[in-house]
């Protein structure tokens, strides 16, 4: 893992601040020295997995090399395997070859709802990403604090998943989370961290509270928006043994669907929260359990739950 330290340079970016880190990778504030422009620069770390993440004692906005708040949750290495699935750990040069797939993916998008890449860099044999510098807080510092929470703000990733997916570039988010979506004073939101992933290879990070099942498609980010909004409604996640024991198998079977019935047999958000309203306790059961419930359903359900507010 490259060593990294507030006041070192790399290619002309001076390190100023660590802004947190992840299952993979580390996250700095840097200054490029000539033109005083503040970016993201994206390290990978020497192993990778959500379980190797020290979390620290109690839940804190702090930022620190040292561990995560344990409210949250880092990714976790996926492999799809003939049998099924395997959680793992990643290896350093997994990482990195993970790393640089990010920043190859990240090149070929271009909106306002995702994190631009501005330059990809080799450091000792290392890829650093340097990106944008996205001001605000994530979702999950809103919900940590008890701020409003918006659902236009949900309904701007859905039209900008939407978006991505026409025009090629990003079939999938894959890792769509509190820790993940940040809040700009603007009210904009900005997607961070796309699952890495090495199609060649069936690989993908991604994190099970929030993608129980381990979809590869774009029913992973309509499934993840509806876990989100449970969470909000609720305090608290509808599923805590995740993945699902079958997740990534395709034998299929009664024994396959009682087992998928039984693990959505999850607490109504109404039973935790009674003013939820009806209807978006409707939109988070379609979220979580109707396979072909998708980007376009989402969409117009928001749109008129919103529009009825």
């Amino acid at each position: 893992m490259m060593k990294l330290a507030v006041g070192k340079v790399i290619d002309g970016y001076r390190i100023t601040r660590f802004l947190g880190r992840g299952g993979f990778a580390s996250v700095y504030l840097a200054e490029h020295e000539e033109t005083g422009s503040k970016v993201a620069l994206k390290v990978g770390g020497i192993s990778g997995g959500g379980r190797q993440v020290t979390r620290l004692l109690e839940v804190t906005s702090r930022r620190s090399a040292d561990g995560i708040s344990p409210d949250e949750l880092p990714a976790e290495a996926v492999f799809f395997e003939s049998g099924g699935v395997r959680i793992d750990l990643f290896d350093e040069q997994e990482v990195e070859t993970l790393l640089r797939n990010e920043g190859e993916l990240l090149e070929r998008c271009d909106h306002e709802n995702l994190v631009r890449v501005r330059d990809r860099l080799t450091v000792d044999g290392s890829p650093v990403l340097v990106l944008d510098y996205v001001r605000g807080k994530t979702l999950r510092e809103k919900i940590r604090s008890l701020e409003g929470i918006h659902l236009n703000w949900f309904l701007a990733i859905v039209r900008a998943m939407k978006s991505l997916s026409a025009n090629g570039s990003l079939a999938y988010h894959g890792d769509l989370k509190p820790e993940n979506i940040i809040v700009k004073p603007s009210g904009k939101v900005v997607m961070l961290d796309p699952a890495m992933r090495d199609e060649d290879h069936n690989v993908v990070t991604t994190t099970p509270h929030y993608n129980p099942l381990l979809l590869t498609d774009s029913k992973a980010d309509v499934m993840a928006i509806g876990v989100m909004i449970y969470e909000i409604l609720t305090g608290t996640l509808p599923f805590d043994e995740v993945p699902w024991e079958y997740a990534g198998s395709q034998s299929g079977g009664e024994t396959h669907r009682l087992s998928l019935s039984y693990f959505f047999s999850y607490t109504r958000p109404s039973e935790l929260n009674p003013k939820t309203p009806e209807e978006l306790e409707r939109i988070v059961y379609r979220c979580i359990t109707v396979r072909d419930y998708g980007l376009d359903e989402l969409q117009a359900d928001l749109e008129a739950f919103i529009s009825k507010a």
